[in-house]
């Protein structure tokens, strides 16, 4: 039997025995999503990307002995959410999983079939009277401690039925209503509906999306539960001293990603992940994955970029961790990082870029002396584009790289470079077996 490094075979001849085999083998490769990642030119870095812009030369080492292409997370034309793409990725049809119940999962609620768990936003409007939306994030503001208390009061409220309001990470939060719900209801952000309306910026009732009796319960109870989070958000002392303050009121929810049903999704039992946000802690252990997380630092002050970067030196330190804890304990290593995204929502491309380098310094630079000696594969790509002048997500492609210890040409890991690659145009589920990543 081959095995993939020199050794003495007399010495290690326990090592070959049919039932230790799996000793011989190192990790296969590495995925490494960077949300958001894709982006379009931009006037404020000389009309290139925040990837082109970025001085990134360990990404541009992979790169250079590697393959460039370009992928549409789940096909050409549509714009990908999230959890979409990363559901997509890993060769799952759409309709095998919602939004609500992985995010749920990633948060360590348990859940019943027929709860219905949604992701949840806290956001600011003037008025439910007038509702016009100020803000869909609440400013990126809200501290750690402020939600706690703005949730504690939230689950003092009186339903029909029994429900959990869990705030995860800054404006973030789950909501799951215990019962027998229908999740054919559409939920009340028109950001996140396909196509932009022209009231898109006023707030809307949830809806049922059928006739069904229990289809129409299920929409009245989200309305009254945000009617009288409205209530209580509004007049909150959380609030009224964060308006003193200049903030924004964290005073309305956006519910988003209905869910009753445990997600169908396939399994990667080789697989290690090491990720830290709901949703893709969530995916992981739900398609099989042992995932490590972390507590993500908590937001103190008002300063919620200085936030990210200390959830994002956190996330790659860990991330580097893993890999080298988990190099001969599974095939495949998957690695999301969050914050890429968030500059891209903001309009924020030198903080986009600011990012980009110092992933590529940190985590990159580590996978570089790691990876070849090792003859670990690379995977590169992103979940969507979020195009910073457009402030949300594109149906643009992401690039995607793949180091596999090539001879070294002359490329540079950016979207223009991606276009004119090898791989060429990748869509949604063809991924992980364009880049030889197997279950």
């Amino acid at each position: 039997m081959k095995v993939p490094f020199p050794f003495n075979e007399r010495k290690y001849k326990i090592f070959i025995h049919p039932k230790k085999v799996w000793r011989l083998f190192w990790m296969k490769g590495v995925l490494i999503i960077l949300d958001g990642l894709g982006d379009l030119p931009n006037k404020q870095l000389d009309n290139k990307t925040p990837l082109e812009a970025a001085h990134t030369p360990n990404m541009d080492f992979f790169a250079a002995r590697g393959e460039l292409g370009y992928l549409y997370t789940v096909k050409p034309g549509f714009i990908p959410e999230s959890d979409e793409a990363i559901i997509s990725i890993f060769n799952n049809d759409l309709l095998d999983s919602t939004r609500g119940q992985l995010e749920a999962r990633g948060t360590n609620l348990e859940l019943k079939r027929g709860d219905l768990a949604l992701r949840v936003n806290f956001a600011t409007i003037d008025s439910l009277e007038k509702g016009n939306i100020k803000d869909r994030r609440a400013g990126r503001t809200l501290t750690s401690a402020e939600a706690e208390l703005l949730a504690d009061s939230l689950n003092e409220i009186k339903l029909p039925c029994k429900f959990d309001f869990v705030p995860t990470i800054q404006h973030r939060a789950v909501l799951v209503l215990r019962g027998g719900f229908s999740d054919n209801v559409l939920g009340n952000d028109r950001t996140y509906f396909k196509g932009r309306s022209e009231d898109a910026d006023k707030i809307m009732d949830c809806k049922s999306l059928d006739d069904d009796e229990n289809s129409v319960y299920t929409a009245n109870i989200m309305n009254e539960f945000l009617r009288k989070a409205n209530d209580v958000l509004k007049k909150h002392p959380v609030n009224v001293l964060r308006k003193e303050k200049g903030l924004l009121p964290a005073n309305y929810l956006f519910l988003r990603g209905p869910g009753i049903e445990k997600p169908k999704l396939k399994q990667y039992k080789k697989w290690v992940s090491a990720n830290y946000m709901p949703l893709e802690i969530g995916f992981s252990k739900t398609s099989g994955m042992k995932n490590f997380s972390f507590t993500y630092p908590r937001l103190k002050g008002i300063d919620s970029y200085k936030n990210l970067y200390d959830g994002l030196k956190k996330a790659c330190k860990h991330s580097i961790k893993i890999i080298k804890k988990s190099i001969k304990k599974c095939d495949y290593v998957y690695i999301h990082i969050k914050e890429t995204d968030l500059p891209g929502h903001d309009n924020k491309p030198f903080e986009k870029k600011l990012m980009l380098e110092y992933i590529d310094k940190s985590l990159f630079s580590f996978l570089r002396g790691f990876a070849p000696a090792k003859k670990i594969k690379i995977a590169v790509t992103g979940d969507h584009s979020t195009p910073c002048k457009l402030r949300n997500h594109s149906a643009d492609p992401v690039p995607v790289l793949l180091y596999n210890f090539g001879i070294p040409k002359e490329k540079k890991f950016n979207e223009n470079e991606c276009k004119k690659g090898k791989l060429g145009r990748i869509v949604g589920k063809e991924f992980l077996s364009k880049v030889g990543f197997n279950k």
